[in-house]
């Protein structure tokens, strides 16, 4: 777990060996922790030079052998709050670029849960309500928890609120999910729940598949349309089916099969 974590932080494979050999370990030498970290000699002796530039070890000077003590752990949130400033400086200046190039009109495809993230992403740069047909609490899939928390924060902020009509399986959970939603909603007859889902916000029209009641398969797949007419179009659909929806009243009387 702690090797994942600290690859997805920047560091290679035998990097974070080496650095969890000696957090955990004390000082060592090339050849110790070879013997720790199960990697051959050369490799260690590789990847001490870029850990030694990160400031994550440092080389004890007394030793007769050449030995490496790690930093207190800290020191990663250091390495995370520069790459924060680099990219800071150069944000700006990419937000340009992508403007001049980007067009009103598209079609693409975005995959897996870090897909899904992209297209929350979509909504807070959209700023604009969200009206969703066949919802069945996606959002709330536990690997994305810290996501869709700091989501929810930003998407308050600009002032976006969700219209929902959800499947109908979603009742038996709305004491946990729509505090966090919020109002206006209406909920599906049970005989119309699918896998499937459409989302519209701003220009985008958003079809999903591999959804399940507060779950994604990792393989969930959503194809995006960027059209404003046929956004429009979409709305406009989504108030037909509004309209014909039970209101919240009548549902709350109706149990879940």
């Amino acid at each position: 777990m702690h090797i994942e974590i600290l690859q997805e932080l920047g560091l290679s494979l035998n990097e974070a060996k080496i650095y969890e050999a000696l957090l955990g370990n004390g000082e060592l030498s090339v050849p110790q922790i070879s013997e720790k970290t199960k990697a051959h000699k050369r490799n260690i002796y590789d990847a001490i030079p870029r850990i030694l530039h990160k400031g994550l070890i440092y080389q004890i000077a007394e030793s007769k052998e050449a030995k490496y003590a790690a930093v207190p752990p800290d020191k990663l949130e250091d390495l995370i709050g520069e790459k924060q400033s680099k990219l800071e400086k150069i944000l700006p200046s990419l937000k340009t670029q992508f403007k001049k190039t980007a067009s009103h009109e598209a079609v693409y495809v975005y995959k897996g849960k870090e897909g899904f993230k992209n297209y929350l992403r979509d909504i807070l740069k959209t700023g604009k309500d969200v009206y969703f047909i066949g919802a069945k609490g996606g959002w709330f899939d536990k690997d994305l928890a810290t996501f869709i928390a700091k989501f929810l924060k930003q998407a308050k902020e600009k002032g976006i609120r969700y219209h929902h009509i959800f499947d109908h399986e979603v009742i038996a959970q709305a004491a946990e999910l729509l505090p966090a939603l919020g109002k206006p909603y209406k909920f599906l007859p049970p005989q119309y729940s699918t896998t499937g889902a459409i989302d519209i916000f701003g220009d985008h029209i958003v079809t999903f598949s591999g959804l399940h009641l507060k779950s994604l398969t990792e393989d969930v797949t959503l194809a995006v349309i960027v059209n404003k007419e046929l956004a429009d179009c979409y709305r406009t659909w989504f108030k037909f089916i509004w309209d014909f929806c039970p209101d919240e009243k009548h549902v709350s009387q109706t149990k879940t099969p």
